[in-house]
């Protein structure tokens, strides 16, 4: 199933704010814990995951330093920040209403849906 695009970059803000308020990290972890968290679901590419990570830098939500690696390679890790984290958990209140609107939507759609049990057996 394709998850719509608009839908993928509304949550990119709060998946990345919640992978790096669980461990530091880089870009192309980031990337493949986004693909394990959603079974595989979201595949995001570099020129999705990069803008995100340079507008939650520039906004101070997150911060980046380059280290070597264990490979001896330089990388940008990122770590969130306090703003980050207040901003993490306003968007964690958000979602959180939108998905209790959504499963409020999706329950009435399944009671409507279910057969009348008065007309059974008739």
């Amino acid at each position: 199933m394709d998850i719509n695009k608009d839908l993928v970059a509304a949550s990119a803000t709060p998946l990345v704010l919640a992978i790096l308020a669980g461990r530091d990290s880089y870009g192309y972890a980031i990337l493949k814990r986004v693909s394990e968290l959603s079974g595989g679901r979201l595949e995001w590419s570099d020129g999705m995951l990069y803008p995100v990570l340079h507008r939650l830098e520039r906004l101070g939500y997150i911060a980046g330093k380059w280290q070597k690696s264990e490979s001896g390679r330089k990388r940008k890790y990122y770590r969130i920040t306090p703003r980050g984290k207040v901003q993490l958990a306003a968007e964690r209140g958000q979602w959180q209403a939108v998905d209790a609107a959504l499963r409020n939507v999706w329950l009435l759609l399944a009671v409507r849906a279910a057969p009348d049990p008065s007309l059974q057996g008739r």
